[in-house]
């Protein structure tokens, strides 16, 4: 298998397929909550003007993914894989949002979970960046193991830097964890 940062994968709860322009219309549906932007660095992406500008830089990225709930094949949210370094075998996960239907069900977790197992075969370590003061994604990526490295002033695409804590998960971390 070749490595790709718009992997199409599935497991039991998730589909993840690469996102597309046709996609805007529905995933701005799910996008279209405030508090699902409650607790980010800009939460105002609930709006269009904003969520218009997230959307342009998921697809400049040529990582970004569309999540599939598998349960009921409807559209939960979006992921983005991006920062690939060949040489320090390190990628970013990031940029996820899910519908707030599918808070606590577990579908985030099967995501991650999804793209660490397969992102481990081609690098050592995977980081996170998440908002200095969202509380919510900070406990969902110490639940993978993944462990807080430092803080520091992240510029998402189109927007003014802000401060974000990073985290990251090693290969042999979370092999260890999931046997």
């Amino acid at each position: 298998m070749t490595f790709s940062t718009q992997p199409s994968l599935q497991n039991e709860h998730a589909l993840l397929l690469p996102l597309t322009a046709a996609d805007f219309d529905a995933l701005y549906a799910v996008a279209a909550d405030p508090a699902i932007w409650a607790q980010h660095p800009n939460p105002n992406r609930w709006q269009l003007a904003d969520f218009t500008t997230y959307f342009e830089g998921a697809l400049l990225s040529q990582g970004a993914l569309k999540i599939i709930d598998r349960t009921s094949a409807q559209l939960a949210g979006s992921t983005r894989l991006y920062d690939y370094d060949a040489d320090n075998r390190t990628i970013l996960i990031g940029y996820t949002f899910v519908a707030r239907r599918y808070w606590g069900t577990g579908l985030n977790l099967s995501v991650k979970a999804l793209l660490l197992d397969y992102l481990f075969q081609y690098v050592d370590r995977v980081g996170f960046h998440i908002g200095a003061g969202n509380l919510r994604s900070q406990i969902a990526i110490g639940r993978l193991g993944a462990v807080k490295v430092a803080e520091e002033e992240i510029q998402y695409f189109g927007e003014a830097p802000k401060l974000n804590f990073c985290y990251e998960i090693e290969k042999d971390a979370w092999r260890r964890r999931a046997v």
